[in-house]
């Protein structure tokens, strides 16, 4: 492959990541549209989302925290997503004082037909690396990952 010969300098590694960004973007635009979502609120479900898989319930103020929002923004961002039926506030089982935020199961289904697409394609363009690779690129990634929330923390009011 020509890939292979070309050499890997930091720019074109910031030009492939600031490229896969925009396509991401533009993907979830897509179904943003589809589904009269701001993008904000995509990245609320996701948020929302990412802390059910790993079990942490999720508040309105985490969530502000997180999208870096005012109480009024994320409020809206809540009643929006709420009318349209992708989430629910509960009151936590642990603290009633508390409000916890949980998608309803319709909003993974919609999401799952729209993103799964996605998913599959990109396993199958990962198939051809081996574990090694597979790893470098999940450092690469985290790393990356990091190193945008750092910057953006130091830059963020």
């Amino acid at each position: 492959m020509a890939e292979d010969a070309e050499q890997v300098t930091d720019d074109l590694l910031v030009l492939l990541l600031r490229q896969l960004t925009v396509e991401s973007d533009r993907f979830a635009e897509l179904f943003g549209e589809k589904h009269g979502l701001h993008r904000t609120d995509l990245n609320a479900l996701a948020v929302i989302m990412d802390a059910a898989r790993m079990g942490a319930p999720m508040s309105p103020s985490t969530l502000a925290s997180a999208l870096h929002l005012s109480a009024s923004a994320t409020t809206a961002v809540l009643d929006r997503l709420e009318r349209a039926g992708h989430l629910h506030r509960d009151r936590s089982a642990t603290d009633r004082r508390k409000v916890e935020l949980r998608m309803h199961e319709k909003a993974r289904e919609i999401g799952a037909e729209f993103f799964l697409p996605l998913g599959r394609r990109y396993a199958e363009a990962w198939r051809e690396m081996g574990e090694d690779e597979r790893r470098t690129v999940a450092r690469f990634l985290r790393s990356s990952i990091a190193a945008t929330v750092e910057v953006r923390g130091r830059l963020a009011p």
